[in-house]
């Protein structure tokens, strides 16, 4: 079975996601299961069918929550805050600080897994083009990235393990 890579955080986030579905979500449900089958004939209760579809979703977001953390591999990168600056290279969990090299703009990126992604708070997934492009790479490195709207290049200021 293939590894889910998942930083410490990313692990304990989701832990508590599937404790909310487990322990909150799926009796909220089940009560709103029994409330609708009070209603009467369950072929024409809305309220029963949308109870019963909402369970559904929820069964299978907590069984996909459950085989990504028994698969997980938690990489923690707080461990490898003894490199020296010039030698930290962009690995998993890494956070990178870019600049662009057309616009002068700076940008900074954490490689994370897939579940933990969130490009507003500058988490990207390791699937991405830019994290495939950075990985491996070290400070001072130039880097190109092709992405769907062209080709962009960045310049690699600051690899740090946080």
């Amino acid at each position: 079975m293939e590894k889910t890579p998942m930083t410490v955080a990313g692990a304990e986030k989701l832990r508590k996601d599937l404790e909310f579905l487990k322990s909150v979500e799926r009796p909220r449900i089940s009560n709103a299961i029994a409330e609708a089958r009070e209603h009467g004939d369950l072929s024409e209760n809305a309220e029963y069918a949308a109870a019963r579809e909402e369970q559904g979703i929820c069964e299978a977001k907590i069984k996909n929550m459950e085989t990504q953390l028994a698969t997980a591999e938690i990489i923690d990168v707080t461990r490898m805050k003894k490199v020296p600056d010039s030698e930290r290279k962009v690995v998993f969990g890494a956070t990178v600080k870019l600049e662009r090299d057309d616009t002068g703009e700076e940008v900074t990126y954490k490689i994370v897994g897939d579940y933990e992604a969130d490009v507003t708070k500058g988490y990207i997934s390791y699937k991405t083009p830019i994290a495939k492009a950075l990985m491996g790479k070290f400070p001072d490195d130039d880097v190109v990235v092709d992405i769907p709207k062209g080709r962009m290049e960045f310049y690699i200021k600051e690899v740090s393990y946080i």
